[in-house]
C-alpha cells in the first residue's frame, strides 16, 4: 500500500477560503433573495486596463501564424517581460540581473513551491496572523514552526527576537490580512538578524503596488544587504488586476549561498532555477506580453487608476471604522482593512452575524492565526458602489449613524 504524506493530517480539514465560500453558499441557498456583498476573498473586480487586453491580443494572433508562433518557452520568463521588471525594480532604486528574476503564475504558487529548495531541519518563524499559506505548505513537510506575535501592541508589525534562532523568515508588507506595512528602519533590523543568523528571508511583497508613502519601501533590497538574505515575491494580481490572468515574478538573488554538508557551495538561484526546470514550463507567451504591457506607460497609468480605485474603497472602509470608533490598521499602503471585531465577539461568529443579519462577506481574522481570533478582516476590492452599501449596512448593524 502506498503510504500517504501524513503531514496533511495535521492541515485544518479545509483551507480558510474554502470554508467561507462554503458558507457563503450554504447562506445563499437558504436565502437566494438576500443580497450578498462580498469583501472577503482578496479578488478584483475592475476589468483588465487597455494595454494589456490589446498587447494580448496581439499576442494571441501571433500565435495564430507559423511565422509567429511559439511553443515551449524559457521556464524563467521571457527576457522582455524580464526586463521589463528590471525597470520596474530600477523606479525605485534596485538594480536586478534579469537572471535574478523568474516569472511564475503568482506569489502564492512560488511562496508555496519555494519550499523545496529548503531541507526539513529548517526551524521557520512566521508572523501571526498570517497568510495561510505560508503555514500549511511547511507543515506538509513537518518543518519546525516557531510563531511570533503580532498584535494591536506592536501594530501588528513584530519586530526580531534574537533570543530566537530561524533559519527562514517569511515577511509580507504591506501585510496580508492586517494591511499593516514595514518602515525602512524595522526592514533594517529584519535584514541585520537573518544576517546573524544565516537565515533566509521570503519577502511577500505582492502588495507594493499600494503603497503611496514615499518613505515606506516597496521592495526588501531597498534595505542594503537585503540581497544576500532576501527572496522576494510580487504579483500582477492585485496590481493590474490578473487574479484570473495568473503572472508574477520572484526575486532569487545570486549573492544567497549556502555551503552543504560536505563542504560544497550551493546557489540559491541556481537551485530554483533547477528546481523550476523541472517543475515548471513556464508562464504562456500571451500572458507575459500582457504582463509587459503593464510596465508601459500606458499601462503603469491604467494600473495606478486601478489601484486608486481600490485605494478609494479601503478609505470608505476606514472612515467607516472611524465614525464606529472600532480600533484597526491598513487601509492606507493596503487594500485591507483588519478591525477588531464589535460586541466582543470571535471572528467566525461575527462572519456569521455579519452574513446573516447584513449581507456582507468579509473573512474571519481566526483563519489567519490565534491572534486573529477576536479581529476581521475586509477588502477593498469590490466596485465603490458595493463598497458604500456595505457600510451603510455595516454601519445600521451597529446601531450608529
Amino acid at each position: 500500500m502506498a503510504r500517504f504524506n501524513e503531514n496533511f493530517l495535521e492541515l485544518k480539514e479545509s483551507y480558510l477560503f474554502s470554508e467561507v465560500a462554503k458558507r457563503v453558499s450554504t447562506f445563499k441557498e437558504k436565502h437566494p433573495e438576500r443580497s450578498v456583498i462580498r469583501l472577503g476573498i482578496g479578488d478584483v473586480t475592475l476589468p483588465l486596463g487597455k494595454a494589456v487586453v490589446e498587447a494580448m491580443h496581439r499576442a494571441a494572433d501571433e500565435m495564430g501564424k507559423a511565422e509567429t508562433f511559439r511553443g515551449y518557452g524559457p521556464e524563467q520568463g521571457y527576457d522582455f517581460l524580464r526586463k521589463a521588471i528590471a525597470g520596474h525594480y530600477r523606479s525605485f532604486g534596485v538594480e536586478l540581473d534579469i537572471d535574478e528574476i523568474f516569472v511564475s503564475d503568482g506569489a502564492k504558487s512560488d511562496t508555496g513551491n519555494i519550499t523545496d529548495l529548503f531541507g526539513r531541519d529548517n526551524t521557520v518563524l512566521i508572523p501571526d496572523p498570517v497568510y495561510p499559506v505560508y503555514v500549511d505548505t511547511n507543515t506538509m513537510n513537518s518543518r519546525n514552526i516557531v510563531y511570533i506575535n503580532g498584535t494591536a501592541e506592536n501594530d501588528f508589525l513584530p519586530m526580531p527576537d534574537r533570543s530566537i534562532h530561524a533559519d527562514i523568515i517569511y515577511i509580507c508588507s504591506p501585510n496580508n490580512p492586517t494591511g499593516a506595512c514595514y518602515n525602512r528602519a524595522q526592514l533594517r533590523e529584519w535584514v541585520d538578524y537573518a544576517l546573524e543568523n544565516d537565515a533566509v528571508i521570503l519577502f511577500d511583497s505582492a502588495y507594493e503596488s499600494f503603497v503611496s508613502d514615499s518613505s515606506l519601501p516597496h521592495s526588501i533590497y531597498e534595505i542594503e544587504g537585503a540581497e544576500s538574505c532576501a527572496v522576494e515575491f510580487c504579483s500582477l494580481s492585485k496590481t493590474a488586476g490578473f487574479t484570473g490572468t495568473r503572472c508574477g515574478y520572484t526575486i532569487v538573488p545570486k549573492a544567497i549561498t549556502s555551503v552543504s554538508a560536505d563542504g560544497r557551495e550551493m546557489s540559491l538561484n541556481k537551485m530554483w532555477n533547477r528546481r523550476q526546470c523541472t517543475k515548471f514550463n513556464g508562464v504562456p507567451y500571451v500572458i507575459q506580453r500582457a504582463a509587459e504591457a503593464v510596465f508601459s506607460e500606458e499601462g503603469k497609468e491604467e494600473a495606478k487608476a486601478m489601484t486608486d480605485a481600490y485605494m478609494q474603497n479601503a478609505r470608505i472602509i476606514s472612515d467607516t471604522m472611524e465614525r464606529l470608533g472600532i480600533r484597526y490598521t491598513g487601509g492606507i499602503n493596503s487594500p485591507y482593512i483588519w478591525f477588531e471585531c464589535p460586541f466582543g465577539m470571535n471572528s467566525w461568529d461575527f462572519f456569521d452575524f455579519l452574513l446573516e443579519k447584513a449581507g456582507v462577506v468579509g473573512t474571519p481574522g481566526a483563519g489567519f492565526g490565534s491572534n486573529g481570533d477576536n479581529w476581521f478582516r475586509l477588502t477593498a476590492f469590490n466596485s465603490k458602489e458595493n463598497t458604500v452599501e456595505a457600510m451603510e449596512r455595516f454601519r445600521s448593524l451597529l446601531k450608529k449613524d
